[in-house]
């Protein structure tokens, strides 16, 4: 059985990467944003209303993000987008990211006798 604390600690530390990354094919409202975590991770973030919202403020507090109210479809919605910043610590946390996998990818791979 999977240690839930850990899943949920190694999560939590990855969740505003997720939301930047979901957030660079262009602007998005919250639940589709919810939607493309979940399906580019097959199901492993999933991304309830309660969790990603604070992220979306501290995103947009931090100017990584800007979020701007759209009633063109009928139904008044909040979109976010990267903004300039959001690419550049998107790139660096993507960068860092692949740095730490890989080092722990190499921690955990056999070693020879």
């Amino acid at each position: 059985m999977p240690d839930d604390q850990f899943q949920r600690d190694l999560w939590r530390g990855s969740l505003a990467l997720a939301v930047l990354a979901a957030l660079t094919d262009g602007p998005q409202y919250g639940y589709a944003i919810q939607k493309a975590v979940r399906e580019a991770s097959n199901g492993q973030l999933a991304l309830n209303a309660g969790t990603l919202y604070p992220i979306l403020h501290k995103l947009e507090a931090q100017g990584a993000i800007k979020a701007s109210w759209d009633e063109s479809t009928g139904r008044p919605r909040k979109w976010y987008r990267l903004t300039a910043a959001g690419k550049r610590q998107l790139k660096t946390q993507t960068d860092g990211w692949r740095a730490y996998a890989s080092a722990v990818e190499a921690l955990l791979s056999p070693k020879p006798a």
